[in-house]
């Protein structure tokens, strides 16, 4: 392997500028020094910020310190070669190239590289580094971290800016007990909401000029295609995987079936087990995840359809034909992202009826949270259609936790359940994201 390679790759890291870096909610610190060496990995979408985290990291700790102790390499680097020798001579480079003892590693989409992971080993096992490593597909996730690795490393998941962080980058501060008081600082929160809603949480494009930001968005949607799924997966019929995306950026549910017969009536040539396997690309790229309706019998999740989401909702708004600007559905795909942040076990409800909740939020075996999405509460009929759903659910599902997010309205309603009553809560979308939730709570209040 040539060596003015690493050298140059390695200088270069000497001499970056390192950007100006908004600090997010999660901190890559409190890994600095824990008591067990575990190999710290960053998992999510491409241009989340898992590399300006790391670069974060990096600029706070190289204060005072020898550019030298730490050592950042992007592997989606044109020049560094896809073999295995790359990574063989890095660390004897790293030492022939710095006078100084080297104690931390970002390794950024390391995963391109063949035999990575059984390296990634060797080096957690035989050196002193401290190592953070970033991947855009499934591959550095736990869902399918390599046999080596298992026990070797601790998994953080990077989602796009929350709503929260989103207003931080954009500068703005909410005392979120005045909002009530102030119609002026109700109405820029509201403003800034809109644009969050539509234009989600991707940093470069919350930055950037409002005109780019769609083509951004698109240009985001062709590279996760083109790099994490076709080429990935080797995908010859390119034309069957882009309709089958078009076909769930424009659905609220799918199932394979009725997936399969679609793509085939659009003349494409293509099993149903291609389809599923399509799926499953899509979710493992990131881009797209999916909630299966409640229930015990895991033959039932398994056969009926499924709810779908985009990992942010500039996805829906700049590509979907169907839902663009929609924003019911924007409302529900923002409460989505939201919840699959925080719990594991996330689901619908549906009844023979046809009658539907949005969320079921379960821990255990018990059911915490019934949560329905309603942009358009004003409605009485929606409203009260939306109310029976839930009283329906609840009944069947022991759970008096019931929420309808909304878009502004916000009270507690006392309303008939059964042979009894319970309280509904009703909280506009802009003040769940802001305030923290526990799952835990009792059942009376959240």
């Amino acid at each position: 392997m040539d060596k003015t390679l690493y050298k140059a790759i390695l200088r270069e890291w000497e001499e970056k500028n390192l950007p100006k870096i908004i600090d997010r909610t999660i901190s890559l610190e409190e890994y600095l020094n824990m008591k067990i060496n575990k190999i710290i990995v960053l998992t999510g979408f491409r241009r989340v910020g898992k590399t300006y985290m790391m670069l974060n990291l990096a600029g706070k700790k190289l204060k005072n310190k020898s550019r030298e102790e730490i050592v950042y390499i992007n592997f989606e680097d044109e020049r560094i070669p896809l073999k295995a020798e790359f990574l063989t001579e890095l660390i004897p480079a790293i030492k022939q190239t710095f006078k100084m003892e080297t104690k931390i590693l970002f390794l950024d989409e390391i995963q391109t590289i063949p035999n990575w992971s059984k390296w990634l080993r060797r080096i957690h096992d035989n050196e002193k580094f401290i190592i953070f490593v970033s991947g855009s597909t499934s591959k550095t996730s736990s869902r399918e971290i390599p046999t080596e690795l298992r026990g070797r490393f601790l998994e953080i998941k990077v989602f796009p800016l929350s709503f929260k962080e989103f207003l931080d980058f954009k500068g703005l501060k909410f005392n979120l007990k005045q909002i009530q008081y102030s119609s002026n600082e109700k109405a820029k929160l509201i403003r800034a909401l809109e644009e969050y809603l539509k234009f989600g949480g991707f940093p470069e494009i919350v930055l950037t000029d409002y005109t780019k930001k769609q083509d951004i968005a698109q240009s985001y949607y062709q590279t996760v295609v083109r790099r994490d799924i076709i080429e990935r997966y080797n995908i010859k019929n390119e034309g069957a995987l882009k309709a089958l995306l078009l076909l769930l950026l424009n659905s609220t549910h799918y199932s394979s079936t009725k997936l399969y017969n679609t793509i085939k009536s659009m003349n494409y040539e293509v099993g149903k087990s291609t389809i599923q396997s399509y799926i499953n690309y899509i979710e493992n790229s990131y881009l797209m995840f999916s909630v299966p309706i409640f229930s015990y019998k895991i033959k039932d999740q398994l056969q009926y359809p499924r709810k779908v989401y985009f990992i942010d909702n500039v996805f829906i708004n700049s590509i979907s034909t169907k839902f663009s600007g929609n924003h019911g559905r924007l409302y529900e795909n923002l409460m989505a992202i939201d919840l699959i942040k925080k719990y594991e076990d996330i689901y619908y409800w549906k009844n023979q009826q046809g009658e539907e909740v949005d969320f079921v939020i379960k821990k255990g075996i018990k059911v915490n949270w019934l949560i329905q999405v309603c942009y358009d509460i004003n409605d009485g009929d929606t409203k009260q259609r939306e109310i029976r759903s839930l009283l329906k659910a609840g009944k069947e599902l022991k759970c008096k936790n019931l929420i309808i997010i909304t878009d502004d309205y916000e009270a507690e309603e006392r309303v008939k359940w059964f042979n009894n009553k319970t309280n509904i809560k009703f909280i506009p979308l802009w003040k769940w994201l802001l305030e923290k939730h526990s799952i835990n709570s009792k059942s009376s209040a959240l």
